[in-house]
């Protein structure tokens, strides 16, 4: 049953926090209205509004606090990327390994944290989510010990194992941790975290290359790969702070200790007694059969209709965030700019630092954005600057191969496109897709089939890395990156058709946006929204 329209903004034109949303600045409109973001005109002015505040704001900071611990093994990731790339060159001349068993060891990373994150979700079903996090550090520091000390190439690989399976237990819960205890209104925001912290390892990553680059060869890559045990190491002060999933809690027939969570998470007692009856009531339906007899697994390879369009949704937003070519943009930036007519180090150095300011930042500015104007918005902004990036790129170094265009200007564009496409990645479907894919499946099966997501992620990661220098020499970069742009405009259409709008929505609200619609989100608004949306007269 749809709603009469209403629309975003308060009569001055401002959100909840007084400031103009993006959309009325953009000259949208939206039609619906939280009602926690309007106060009630005889409510204005009571005495206890002040005491509300208060407690809204610590309810924020403390949901934000446990958002940034559960992000730190996101650091562990986007460390390993970075200080390998370094590392590499020292391990080389170390260990005396040759030119495949190199890309072994930088490539491999992907497919091992697929295990990792396969492995995540049953564990955190078993265990909680808070303690798979630990246990994500334990496992992390074991691998990365095991690559510091290792006396061999096959050693290192040991080590690589175990680090890599630890980062697939971090990258896997944190979207489904943060999403679990996060409040409807921020959720979004929050879920983010990870890839911001992502990012983060990555630079981490460069400074310790160039910090200890200066020391003796067989020393200075087990101090960089020894560093990145410091991030994992503060996860132990995050356990005694960070309290468990109150969903998970509830499904383990906790629910004073899941009332107890929402009481710290919430802006009311009212609103946790209300969350936790939601809460409640989809456990009540699972443990009453609705499920049957099935374990989660047999649900999800022989899913009902409903599951079958969570799992289409879910998986499809994974991959299409890595087959538009995100990795090969990231990992061979200066192969792409060399071919584009820049030939000094100190010029692709520059080009590559601008490659990772722009994701570093555009991710910051989705973290501000995403619950403001909400995921499908800012996904049709990003799939379709891509696009346009990712064609215009490809031309440019046709036109460049062919002495068609100017160097200098073929640089230029180069640099503008690859910087723009990573920036409209990273305001759009880099974050979103881990926020889609850890809050659209139902609480029974939201860990195992968000690592399900996260091994789809991580497997198309690893084939386009690994697969990208074959690819240009047989179709050529410019080829490569056509091809690139075909499967960004067809995310484009995926967006439309198979991906809701979730923001605002409580976890147990977005489960009915896939059980009577078609997918495409227009019948998005469900019955229980009613109580969280006011009409403007």
């Amino acid at each position: 049953m749809m709603l009469p329209s209403v629309e975003l903004s308060a009569s001055n034109g401002g959100g909840a926090n007084g400031l103009p949303t993006l959309p009325d600045f953009m000259g949208w409109k939206s039609r619906y209205v939280r009602m926690d973001d309007v106060l009630p005109p005889e409510q204005e002015g009571e005495e206890d509004g002040g005491v509300r505040v208060r407690e809204r704001q610590s309810s924020r900071r403390y949901v934000f606090a446990c958002s940034v611990f559960a992000s730190l093994n996101s650091v562990l990731l986007g460390y390993d990327v970075g200080v390998m790339s370094g590392c590499i060159l020292f391990i080389q001349r170390d260990l005396h390994i040759n030119e495949v068993q190199q890309e072994v060891l930088v490539g491999c990373l992907s497919f091992i944290t697929l295990l990792g994150s396969l492995a995540g979700g049953r564990t955190s079903d078993a265990i909680g989510r808070k303690w798979t996090i630990g246990l994500a550090a334990v496992v992390f520091q074991a691998g990365a010990a095991v690559m510091t000390f290792a006396p061999s190439f096959r050693v290192l690989m040991i080590g690589r194992l175990l680090a890599g399976i630890g980062i697939g237990f971090g990258v896997m819960i944190a979207p489904v941790y943060i999403a679990e205890i996060s409040p409807a209104a921020s959720r979004g925001s929050f879920t983010s975290f990870p890839e911001i912290f992502i990012n983060l390892g990555i630079l981490l990553g460069y400074i310790s290359n160039y910090a200890f680059s200066g020391l003796p060869d067989h020393i200075n890559w087990r101090v960089m790969l020894a560093v990145g045990i410091l991030p994992s190491v503060s996860i132990a002060f995050a356990l005694l702070v960070i309290p468990e999933s109150p969903r998970w809690l509830v499904m383990q027939n906790r629910a004073d200790e899941a009332r107890a969570v929402l009481l710290k998470v919430t802006d009311s007692e009212d609103e946790a007694k209300e969350r936790l009856a939601e809460i409640e009531a989809a456990a009540a339906a699972t443990n009453a059969g609705k499920y049957g007899d099935r374990t989660v697994w047999q649900e999800l390879s022989r899913p009902s209709p409903v599951i079958r369009r969570m799992l289409v949704t879910g998986l499809g937003i994974q991959c299409f965030q890595q087959i538009t070519g995100i990795d090969a943009l990231v990992y061979y930036s200066p192969t792409i700019f060399r071919d584009a007519g820049i030939t000094t180090e100190s010029q692709l150095l520059a080009a590559t630092v601008a490659v990772g300011f722009f994701k570093t930042a555009f991710i910051a500015l989705a973290i501000v954005l995403i619950d403001r104007v909400g995921r499908k918005p800012l996904l049709y902004v990003s799939t379709v600057g891509m696009t346009a990036c990712l064609a215009v790129l490809s031309a440019a170094l046709f036109l460049l191969a062919h002495g068609w265009v100017s160097r200098g200007a073929g640089i230029a564009v180069a640099v503008l496109t690859v910087c723009g496409d990573v920036a409209f990645f990273s305001v759009g479907i880099g974050p979103i897709c881990w926020v889609v894919s850890s809050e659209i499946f139902p609480l029974r099966l939201r860990a195992q089939a968000a690592a399900l997501g996260a091994g789809a992620n991580r497997v198309t990661s690893g084939a386009v890395a690994m697969s990208f220098l074959s690819i240009c020499r047989a179709i050529s970069v410019a080829g490569a990156f056509s091809a690139f742009a075909i499967i960004s405009a067809l995310s484009v259409v995926f967006v439309h058709k198979f991906v809701p709008e979730t923001s605002g929505k409580t976890l147990e609200q977005i489960e009915l946006l896939f059980c009577g619609g078609d997918g495409d989100g227009r019948g998005d608004l469900e019955l229980n929204d009613v109580e969280h949306l006011v009409h403007k007269g």
